[in-house]
């Protein structure tokens, strides 16, 4: 089984593996919260060992972090992805302001994915928060929050899991 170091709780060697990244990577999405960045980790681990059908890292990381600290909702579903969104910004106990009431029918009629996730961009820039979003085979649309000061790291990190990532904002 994989090691973990006592002060990070996460793996031993940091040398450039699938799993360090991995594990990099589950540490940025959950600033604060190592309990659940282990948790993730041993599902990931727990999907490679039992031979997980998923083709890219992303989309095995995906199924293991989704509704805790990341999202994926279908490209028509305004509904879902506001929720989704307002769950993981309730972690740091924030809320985000929609431009409008997200609860109302309406509200949804005039929205789109793309158009939301830059609101939400915008709205967690003001807290010192990132909110990103990673290319699907499916159309859907999927991401995760990050500390703003954290953003270079994550990109680095994308580019070496081959994540083709970009800002919420540069969503269309």
């Amino acid at each position: 089984m994989h090691g973990f170091d006592d002060d990070d709780e996460g793996p031993t060697e940091d040398d450039g593996s699938p799993e360090s990244l991995v594990w990099q990577l589950l540490a940025l999405i959950n600033p604060g919260d190592a309990d659940l960045a282990r948790q993730q980790f041993a599902a990931w681990q727990d999907a490679l060992d039992d031979g997980d059908d998923a083709p890219t890292a992303v989309q095995r990381i995906a199924r293991v972090i989704d509704w805790q600290s990341g999202f994926q909702v279908g490209a028509d579903d305004t509904r879902a992805l506001v929720q989704a969104i307002d769950e993981l910004a309730a972690r740091w106990n924030l809320a985000l302001d929609w431009n409008g009431d997200p609860d109302d029918d309406e509200f949804h009629a005039d929205q789109d994915v793309p158009s939301l996730l830059a609101v939400a961009f915008d709205g967690l820039a003001e807290h010192g928060y990132t909110l990103w979003s990673w290319e699907t085979d499916d159309g859907s649309y999927a991401g995760w929050m990050t500390r703003s000061n954290e953003r270079e790291t994550m990109r680095e990190l994308a580019t070496m899991l081959e994540i083709n990532l970009c800002l919420a904002s540069e969503v269309s």
